[in-house]
């Protein structure tokens, strides 16, 4: 058996930072781990030295593959202050520091663990279980799990169910912690406008150009909602959220499914409100802003890129309708980009994942969430594979602030408690899913 804690300090060590990537090293590594314990491996790649990592735990026959699968590459440490080394795996006051440790080498150690530990015990869980190392999500998974899925989809066949990142780590809200696991994902859909208006001379200022039209439309998106929606999974989330507070806390969250308060009331709730807001609207962020040639002229054209993510469910027109409403109906508006997820969640194991979590431990309270961003699970979903969010983690909220962020980290306990866990999980799969 391999420690978690010891193999997430190896992952650190090897640099993943994508750009590049450069995951060839690292998944070398790993695969003879898998090899050493007799698990047979495979390393499919578009790129050699991008490739991906798969494993196979046989099971009985008796029930589907299960997937376990999560990224190995991270992001830049560029510019950022550390007070200990990105790159070193050093364990401070029970912690270990390092780019990865949240997202996602600390999970791929859980997952590589535990598929370890059920090997090593000679345990045959009803089905195969699959281990998925991939490459490249952090720039769209163009190498990593968009390609398995389009080109190597056979490792998959029959997969129903998954985990992978995006959930199970603990939270604090009014007193209690809370374990949310993920059950679906935003959508992305990229959006254009372009506004035109009067040229001119820098030298002679002229009203209502396109700068100044793309100014407002931006305040009035800053300043204005889109509308409130309240899709099955998230109302169980404020549900679940509501039941475990105390009687006023309990009100006021029960008010957030009434479409009328909602705006109001997330408003009201600070940082917890921030966190609500993209569950409950399909949100538009304005990224890139693009118009003028030479200082001295007023530009006749102004485009403004938008960064749109859907509820499931919704379609682009929707997004486009809504944005029409609050801005009028001659923008000029494209969409660039979008990328679907199915509409409703498969909730079927979601039991086993929140009884696990439960039993270890009985103070924390399991829920469902969308997560406002995407992950792979977006791509495995085209084979009809259900992702959850499963890399459990009991933590101090703070530390979910350091992903993408310096001073990353997780606490030893954490990574132990997050194995044990997903290892009950594997134990206790059911024959009939």
């Amino acid at each position: 058996m391999v420690d978690p804690v010891t193999l997430l300090q190896a992952l650190i060590r090897f640099d993943t930072t994508n750009p590049p990537g450069n995951e060839r090293p690292l998944l070398a590594y790993v695969e003879e781990l898998l090899q050493d314990a007799g698990l047979q491996t495979w390393m499919p790649a578009r790129d050699d030295n991008r490739p991906n990592l798969i494993a196979r735990l046989p099971g009985q026959g008796l029930a589907p593959p299960f997937l376990l699968y999560t990224h190995v590459d991270v992001v830049t440490t560029a510019g950022q202050d550390w007070r200990h080394p990105p790159i070193g795996g050093e364990i401070h006051s029970g912690e270990i520091w390092g780019r990865g440790a949240q997202d996602s080498k600390g999970p791929a150690a859980m997952m590589t663990s535990a598929a370890l530990a059920m090997q090593a015990a000679g345990a045959k869980p009803p089905g195969d279980v699959i281990l998925a190392l991939v490459c490249d999500e952090e720039a769209d998974g163009e190498l990593g799990a968009k390609f398995l899925v389009e080109e190597h989809a056979e490792h998959f066949a029959g997969v129903r169910f998954a985990i992978g990142e995006g959930g199970g780590f603990s939270v604090t809200m009014a007193g209690r912690k809370f374990y949310p696991i993920m059950v679906g994902e935003k959508q992305i859909c990229s959006l254009r406008l372009t506004v035109r208006g009067p040229a001119g001379h820098g030298s002679t200022p002229i009203p209502d150009t396109a700068l100044a039209r793309t100014a407002d439309l931006i305040r009035r998106l800053e300043q204005g909602r889109l509308p409130v929606h309240i899709i099955p999974p998230v109302r169980q989330m404020i549900e679940t959220i509501a039941a475990a507070l105390p009687a006023p806390q309990r009100l006021v969250m029960r008010q957030l499914l009434r479409p009328q308060l909602s705006d109001w009331l997330l408003d009201r709730l600070g940082e917890s409100g921030q966190l609500l807001y993209p569950l409950l609207h399909n949100t538009v962020t304005p990224t890139i802003v693009r118009g003028g040639e030479k200082i001295n002229v007023i530009p006749c054209e102004i485009t403004l890129d938008l960064d749109g993510r859907l509820l499931p469910g919704f379609q682009p027109a929707d997004l486009v309708r809504e944005l029409r409403a609050l801005w009028g109906d001659k923008v000029e508006l494209e969409v660039l980009r979008f990328e679907p997820c199915p509409g409703e969640p498969d909730m079927a194991l979601y039991p086993l994942l929140a009884d696990v979590l439960t039993e270890g431990d009985p103070g924390g309270v399991p829920l469902p969430i969308i997560l406002a961003g995407v992950t792979d699970a977006r791509f495995f979903s085209q084979l009809g594979i259900q992702t959850y969010g499963f890399t459990p983690a009991d933590q101090p909220d703070e530390l979910l602030a350091t992903i993408h962020a310096a001073d990353e980290r997780i606490p030893v306990e954490a990574m132990r408690f997050g194995t044990a866990m997903i290892q009950r999980v594997l134990e206790r799969l059911p024959a009939s899913m």
